[in-house]
């Protein structure tokens, strides 16, 4: 029966997924408090997503069927989500300053976002390289990424659809790419093993507190940073 615990919780990972889809379409009608709900749910999704590997750990109940389903669930909660977030900000983006080329074309480049997701879920399970690091953005950071761009955006002025464009292409460049991105799963509690862990944590409680959700997308930039900041100290010694 235990085995079967760790599935049942990604599941719930799959569901917060398909609610947070289905609310973020009715942001259409409801606007900026159905996108909160929805990432909320995307918010929840991470949880489980963190739980059904810590119970597959702890219960030891690995199997390729919970690998698979997993990242099927991923793509829901993390890829297609998000990228219905960025695909209703572009388009109030493109409504509000609509001097920009074919701009009506413009929010479908957040297809980008599943797409891509899709591309580092399949690497992702077929890369031995990745049990204890991440090569490239992994997509539950760059789900929240999505949610706190948008929340950002709307509060503190992210104003242009060419600096939204950017940031699609560059952050599904980052999920494909071959930066090494440390884990925030902790193996032990000691600061000094988990120093860079302990520093994303306090300043995503700092950041949130601050910009409520759009904390997100300063937080998921600091984590970028710090892993690119590791990987050149690691290429000096």
């Amino acid at each position: 029966m235990k085995k079967h615990i760790p599935n049942f919780i990604t599941c719930l990972n799959l569901l917060c997924g398909c609610l947070a889809c289905i609310t973020a379409f009715e942001g259409t009608v409801g606007g900026e408090h159905k996108i909160f709900i929805a990432s909320l749910f995307i918010c929840a999704a991470a949880v489980f997503d963190f739980l059904d590997g810590f119970a597959a750990r702890l219960l030891k109940a690995y199997s390729p069927m919970g690998k698979e389903l997993d990242s099927l669930s991923d793509l829901v909660s993390f890829g297609l989500a998000p990228g219905l977030i960025a695909y209703l900000f572009a388009s109030d983006l493109v409504l509000t300053y609509n001097t920009i080329p074919a701009g009506k074309y413009v929010p479908y480049l957040a297809l980008l976002i599943p797409i891509f997701s899709a591309l580092r879920l399949a690497k992702f399970n077929i890369d031995e390289r990745q049990t204890t690091s991440f090569i490239g953005l992994p997509v539950p950071a760059n789900a929240l990424f999505w949610i706190g761009v948008y929340f950002f955006g709307i509060s503190y002025g992210l104003e242009y659809p060419y600096i939204w464009m950017v940031l699609v292409i560059l952050f599904s460049y980052l999920m494909v790419s071959e930066i090494p991105m440390f884990s925030l799963k902790f193996s032990n509690y000691s600061i000094k093993d988990n120093f860079l862990r302990y520093l994303i944590i306090v300043a995503a409680i700092v950041s949130v507190s601050i910009f409520g959700l759009g904390g997100f997308a300063p937080v998921i930039v600091l984590y970028i940073l710090l892993s690119l900041l590791q990987n050149c100290l690691h290429l000096k010694k």
